[in-house]
């Protein structure tokens, strides 16, 4: 496998890369760094921990569509194509077939996965199970090569909770919220989270029912900031 690992300008100078935070953006070097020859990462969540980085981060590169992650608990990066060209006497193919099986590239050599979930009715049947067609067909169906975006949360960065709780001069401790969140999945109660700023609203009108003091919010007791819960709706 080769050793060296190169990265395109076009890509770590996009706005859409330079805007994610900077511990974001150390995920994706150092998980670019260890991929094998094709791309693929066999082990993304040793390599946060060991760098000190947040799920958040992952879930941040994932969203932003700079790593596809699979169930197998293996993700690859979308832009290794352009990032990298090894020789053929260099090249050690991916062990990780089924996943790459799951993969076709686009027009820019990035690696995009999915199959349409919604067919105009006039090409209902265009669509084929194979490989090879199912791309095909995607283009005779007008349909793009990346997945369409849904409407998705995204979790805040401890950046953005500290400054929300500066503007609202609350008492809430930014770090202490970010980890509750992280541990519990961005749950509020048993629905996923869908405003970050609704709740930590909630939490600071539990922090001032508590009077200030410093307990510790337990998920199985009466002071849950669950409790009386400002979804966002």
């Amino acid at each position: 496998m080769a050793e060296r690992r190169m990265f395109a300008k076009s890509i770590i100078d996009s706005d859409l890369f330079l805007d994610m935070p900077s511990s974001t953006q150390n995920l994706y070097f150092h998980l670019s760094m260890r991929a094998d020859d094709d791309g693929f990462v066999n082990s993304p969540l040793k390599i946060l921990r060991m760098v000190s980085c947040s799920k958040n981060d992952m879930d941040m590169l994932i969203f932003k569509n700079f790593i596809i992650p699979f169930d197998t608990g293996i993700c690859v990066i979308k832009h290794w194509r352009i990032h990298n060209y090894i020789r053929n006497d260099r090249y050690t193919p991916t062990i990780y077939t089924e996943e790459k099986s799951q993969l076709s590239l686009d027009e820019n050599k990035g690696y995009t996965t999915g199959i349409p979930t919604v067919i105009p009715v006039g090409d209902v049947g265009k669509v084929r199970l194979g490989k090879v067609s199912l791309v095909e067909d995607r283009k005779d169906i007008g349909l793009s090569d990346d997945k369409p975006k849904r409407s998705k949360f995204i979790p805040p960065t401890l950046e953005e909770v500290t400054a929300y709780c500066e503007e609202r001069q609350n008492s809430v401790d930014p770090q202490k919220w970010i980890d509750h969140y992280t541990s519990n999945g961005w749950m509020v109660g048993r629905t996923k989270m869908k405003d970050w700023k609704a709740a930590v609203r909630t939490w600071e009108r539990s922090e001032f029912s508590k009077g200030g003091s410093n307990r510790a919010v337990n998920g199985g007791n009466s002071q849950n900031p669950n409790a009386g819960v400002d979804f966002g709706f």
